[in-house]
């Protein structure tokens, strides 16, 4: 299954970037072998609208184009559903075994994102309760995408 993360927004050297892209490499090198590989890092610039709303709207419509006809959608949102690593891992792994293609990680901007989007999503996830800013979302979501990999192939970086 290739998976890619779709975010609205920048990430400028740094760090963050930095941090992120050890995961991403180590998700990338790890991840074949189990079936799971990182296609793309789409990075869309931010509407420049007048309102939240007319901004959600147009990342949204730029979401869209940019993703693979039939591509699983999962939306990081304040909305959704809490996961655990292990229960994240298993939710790769299933959709993986169940064949899907594509699957797409989205990482809305400011101002989040577009209800009618999220609605188009088959996965809507939080990374928590507490809010965070769109570098560390980066590097967590990448993490996870590591750690998954090492979860389903049974090596020892994930410790319970």
């Amino acid at each position: 299954m290739r998976i890619g993360i779709y975010a609205v927004g920048r990430l400028k050297s740094g760090p963050e970037k930095e941090l992120a892209s050890r995961y991403l490499d180590r998700f990338a090198k790890a991840g074949p072998p189990s079936g799971l590989e990182l296609s793309r890092m789409v990075e869309l610039p931010e509407s420049r609208a007048g309102n939240a709303q007319t901004r959600k709207r147009e990342e949204a419509a730029e979401l869209l184009k940019s993703m693979p006809d039939g591509a699983m959608i999962v939306v990081l949102d304040e909305r959704g559903k809490a996961l655990d690593s292990e229960e994240f891992a298993a939710l790769l792994g299933e959709h993986r075994d169940r064949g899907q293609r594509d699957l797409a990680i989205v990482i809305g901007g400011a101002d989040g994102v577009d209800p009618d989007f999220r609605e188009r999503a088959k996965v809507v996830l939080n990374l928590g309760r507490l809010t965070w800013p769109h570098q560390l979302v980066r590097i967590l979501i990448a993490e996870q995408l590591y750690r998954a990999v090492t979860i389903l192939s049974g090596h020892p970086y994930h410790r319970v």
